[in-house]
């Protein structure tokens, strides 16, 4: 049994090959992450330039997460039915394309379109790419594989806040977009070189390829599933808080430019990286030992994130020391349990459906919660007034707790929706 590349052998998990698979689509989840944060880190120069208030910032990033819930789940059925690889090469470009579109905005609508689109190109990314790391490696490595590709969150946030806030800085707002989307591209075209699996479809009783709406019935059939679906939307919640709004409530807290908003959050970024790759250790590690550690896990480090989070929002202003500190155990935290909660979505479902469940997963994340909330801390900042960035915020951190129980309802029926899950020899596409 060897990889030949060639339809018809085995796909065999490991190898050189794999590792390219993980380089390669790890390096393009840095510049989608970085294409999706650079928003973040220029929104009080754009604001001023465009004239656009809280609550309309606010409608741009939630009106991208919906986007991104609502076409997340059709486009990972497509990847499912057609080609990994694939997708991703016109995902990456489709979103690098309208990044660079996004630059040139003069007025709300102008912001908001190209956005919309850009959500359009990353739905189905993170399903596509795990998909495929996982597929790459055996079981006992899921683990550590995702820890790696999810290292590319923190990467990504930390360079796009950094470089962006630089580039904004010294260039204008609009810049970081346009030069943002030339590495896009260029691994999107490099994706098509990657090995993949032949497409394997699910069946219904009778033995007839299952259709769109029955596949979501068989997800949603399992309880680990449900479970996961409504608590990674409650933890995003606290996640969207801080990607769409914490530079911005930097700069007008403590009164400093984009730049060094940026700076702060990317190295707070950066120290995530612990938590993302540690997580994804420390999964594996305690799986051995209990086979429900995969949400035990997010369970733990869903409430420590919670806790840790209303404390930076509260000590920023009053003590920079302690606040980054409790920043920083906040990512290291809110991270540590990302690469649990990806192997699960792969681990619980036939491989059929491996694409569709993280697609499942991401509308779970952004539309049953993380979606509504920056749109929702907008609003409340201009109703508030005084203190209500702030005071939004740190109600975004009760998402954290309610995540914590969810994922521990979960982890009750995880070893069992494992185990129902039959073993799918994978063929080569390449």
């Amino acid at each position: 049994m060897n990889d030949k590349g060639q339809t018809g052998t085995e796909y065999q998990a490991g190898g050189w090959r794999a590792h390219w698979v993980l380089i390669i689509t790890t390096l393009l989840c840095v510049m989608y992450i970085m294409d999706r944060l650079v928003f973040a880190v220029v929104v009080q120069p754009m604001k001023l330039e465009l004239g656009l208030s809280d609550s309309e910032i606010g409608i741009v990033m939630t009106v991208f997460t919906i986007a991104v819930s609502l076409l997340a789940f059709p486009v990972s059925y497509v990847v499912d039915i057609w080609s990994r690889k694939g997708s991703i090469s016109i995902m990456a470009i489709v979103w690098s394309i309208f990044t660079f579109v996004t630059g040139l905005a003069r007025n709300f609508p102008g912001v908001l379109i190209p956005r919309i689109l850009v959500a359009g190109g990353e739905a189905a990314f993170t399903a596509a790419g795990t998909a495929m790391v996982t597929a790459a490696y055996p079981k006992e490595k899921h683990g550590r594989v995702l820890g790696i590709f999810n290292t590319a969150f923190p990467v990504g946030a930390a360079l796009g806040m950094v470089v962006g806030g630089l580039i904004s800085v010294k260039y204008g707002w609009r810049m970081p977009f346009f030069l943002f989307a030339i590495p896009g591209v260029i691994l999107g075209i490099a994706v098509l070189f990657l090995k993949d699996y032949k497409t394997v479809r699910t069946v219904d009783s009778s033995g007839n390829k299952a259709g769109f709406i029955q596949c979501i019935g068989t997800l949603l059939r399992i309880p680990t599933v449900r479970w996961y679906l409504v608590g990674y939307g409650m933890l995003l919640i606290v996640g969207n808080a801080v990607t769409s709004w914490f530079p911005a409530f930097i700069m007008r807290e403590i009164n400093v430019k984009e730049d060094v908003a940026g700076s702060i959050t990317a190295v707070v970024a950066i120290m995530a990286i612990l938590g993302t790759f540690g997580g994804g250790l420390l999964s594996d590690l305690w799986q051995r030992k209990n086979r429900r550690s995969r949400l035990l896990l997010p369970t733990i480090t869903a409430a420590a994130a919670g806790t840790f989070f209303i404390a930076s929002v509260l000590l920023l202003k009053i003590n920079f020391p302690l606040f980054m500190i409790a920043f920083i155990l906040f990512a290291i935290s809110y991270y540590m349990g990302v690469p649990a909660l990806a192997t699960v979505s792969q681990e619980v479902v036939p491989a059929s459906l491996k694409g569709t469940s993280y697609g499942l997963m991401l509308f779970g994340m952004y539309f049953l919660g993380g979606g509504w909330s920056p749109w929702i801390i907008g609003a409340m900042s201009d109703s508030i007034g005084d203190n209500g960035l702030k005071i939004a915020l740190a109600l975004s951190s009760i998402g954290g707790f309610i995540a914590a129980v969810l994922f521990f309802m979960g982890s009750r029926h995880y070893v069992q929706d494992m185990d129902n899950v039959k073993e799918t020899v994978l063929e080569c596409a390449n």
